[in-house]
């Protein structure tokens, strides 16, 4: 980047936003990334940088902000998750398609330089390959967000071949992060089971105890995203969404690992979220991904349990060493 280039982050107050905001900001300075949400600037944390509200449905305040601010990338992570987007297939409809075709066509308007969108395994289902899911699998959606991610990849494409916007997509597995509280989806519990642990030491799951899913802790998500990003354009073949990969695990396996560091009852309710995480892959392929920008994972299953305990508070570890809690 050139002192020249402004990011905006759109749905900056999500799982996803918190961290990659901060992550953006170290990199490339405080004042060059502006985040924006829904959310008032009173019940927000992104106060620490430029932050607006907006509503990415109002295509004339994207724009106006865009040109105003000589906005050149943005990263755009507003959406409703899987389990509340069933809540309000509609509503979920609208707000994750036409905020992504808002913010195309602003980009291409504007003729901004990069735009990032978030896909997710959510497009894949139950014909999908449960094993080491590939690249060019099956995409059968069961959910209206994994409809509007399929849908979304192809706008993503769409714009990249016809207008020459640079637009570049993951497809998060489920992600984990102790900064932020989960935002309604089906591997939420991954997240919800180590506060939990912490201040409850007693977790009832959604989710049978054998549900194996991918996951990906923050950390590696955020730094992903921004290697790709970085990424030489001519390097990239993929311009719907890239496979992307970290550790798959089952509740009964998280549960146990995180006994090895803080005693943890666990027991097992399974809810509508259960139909929804049996159409997903267990594993994902993603090796197109390592060829084609260098992607590989960070955290395996054991380090990123320390890393989540070690941030949300005090717990009796093998280690002496004090652990002190998190903001959050």
């Amino acid at each position: 980047m050139n002192h020249q280039e402004i990011i905006l982050v759109t749905g900056a107050c999500g799982q996803i936003g918190t961290e990659l905001v901060k992550v953006l900001r170290d990199k490339y300075g405080r004042e060059r990334v502006i985040a924006t949400d829904i959310r008032s600037i009173d019940e927000t944390s992104s106060a620490e940088g430029p932050y607006f509200r907006l509503d990415v449905l109002d295509t004339h305040e994207l724009q106006k902000l865009v040109t105003s601010l000589n906005v050149t990338h943005i990263y755009h992570l507003a959406a409703v998750l899987s389990a509340n987007g069933e809540k309000n297939p509609l509503g979920a409809w609208d707000l994750n398609m036409q905020s992504l075709l808002n913010v195309l066509e602003v980009a291409r308007m504007e003729k901004l330089q990069q735009v990032f969108w978030p896909s997710s395994i959510a497009v894949f289902g139950p014909e999908s390959p449960k094993q080491l899911c590939g690249q060019y699998a099956l995409i059968e959606p069961t959910t209206v967000y994994g409809v509007s991610k399929a849908a979304g990849e192809h706008w993503c494409r769409y714009y990249h071949k016809q207008y020459g916007l640079d637009v570049r997509s993951l497809r998060y597995p489920g992600l984990i992060s102790h900064s932020a509280q989960a935002g309604g989806g089906t591997t939420d519990y991954a997240v919800d089971i180590f506060h939990q642990a912490v201040g409850k030491g007693y977790y009832e799951c959604y989710l049978g105890e054998q549900t194996r899913l991918p996951m990906l802790y923050m950390p590696d998500a955020v730094r992903a995203t921004l290697q790709l990003m970085d990424a030489p354009a001519e390097n990239l073949s993929i311009r719907s969404s890239y496979n992307l990969a970290g550790i798959s695990f089952t509740p009964a396996e998280l549960a146990a690992q995180i006994n090895t560091l803080l005693p943890l009852t666990i027991t097992y309710q399974p809810d509508m979220r259960q139909s929804i995480a049996d159409s997903w892959p267990e594993s994902i392929d993603d090796q197109q991904a390592a060829n084609d920008w260098g992607w590989a994972p960070a955290y395996d299953l054991k380090s990123m349990t320390a890393d989540m305990l070690q941030n949300l508070g005090n717990y009796e570890g093998s280690s002496s060493s004090s652990i002190g809690m998190s903001k959050h």
